[in-house]
């Protein structure tokens, strides 16, 4: 099932839960009819805003090793996104603070890729250590002797709604370039206006001489993230030789 088709549920469900939160706020006139209960506070835009990263493992990997010519997976995810975090505070008039981050991978094959399979084992299960973060892996499917992710993009798709529903973040970090997920940053902007409150969709990727693709996911605020500011978040760790 694609993104688009799993956003398009999502939104049906949002859209039932919109008509009983509207149902619940009316008032019953004395002709037995249903008026809206008219809501006149400003939409919240709050200070500090709370930050949750999405973080595609691959998507940042192979952005990374097109910009910077990096061969692995050899970023600290945590500490790239509070870089960007800090690196946002100081450019916008307002404060952005890392509250959660979910990080996604496709998992090699032990007995098609020992190496890959072992190194993945051991970040993942350096990350699942820290409160702030929430992993999520997905075996490989192969063909042809390739391996490729499935599913990994819809699993972020579902978390990012649903958590906007809860309103659990007022800025989603978004690391891909994926423009699949343009249609979750549509569905979260759409659950913010229902909320009466702001919420900000933004995508954050690698950018070097070498490498192309310098955009965004369309319709977020593009972040992009020059090597100077990614080396400084590189994972000391060599989960390689582990």
């Amino acid at each position: 099932m694609t993104v688009r088709k799993i956003v398009d549920i999502i939104t049906c469900v949002g859209l039932i839960t919109d008509l009983i939160i509207a149902r619940r706020t009316c008032r019953k006139t004395s002709a037995g009819f249903f008026t809206p209960t008219i809501f006149t506070s400003a939409m919240s835009d709050p200070q500090e805003k709370r930050v949750i990263a999405f973080v595609d493992g691959q998507n940042l990997f192979n952005a990374a090793k097109m910009a910077f010519g990096y061969g692995f997976p050899n970023f600290d995810p945590i500490e790239l996104a509070r870089l960007v975090c800090n690196q946002q505070s100081e450019a916008r008039a307002e404060r952005w603070m890392l509250v959660k981050l979910h990080f996604y991978t496709g998992m090699p094959s032990q007995t098609k890729d020992e190496p890959r399979n072992r190194f993945w084992k051991a970040k993942l299960l350096t990350m699942s250590r820290n409160n702030l973060v929430q992993t999520y892996s997905r075996p490989l499917v192969y063909r042809n002797g390739v391996g490729l992710e499935k599913g990994i993009d819809v699993k972020l798709a579902i978390d990012a709604v649903r958590l906007a529903h809860e309103s659990a973040y007022d800025v989603a970090l978004i690391f891909s370039q994926d423009q699949d997920f343009v249609e979750v940053a549509n569905e979260i902007r759409r659950i913010a206006t229902v909320q009466n409150r702001r919420v900000t969709v933004a995508s954050a990727y690698p950018i070097g001489s070498d490498y192309t693709n310098d955009r965004g996911i369309d319709k977020t605020d593009w972040l992009p993230i020059n090597r100077t500011l990614y080396d400084q978040a590189i994972d000391p760790v060599n989960y390689r030789s582990r």
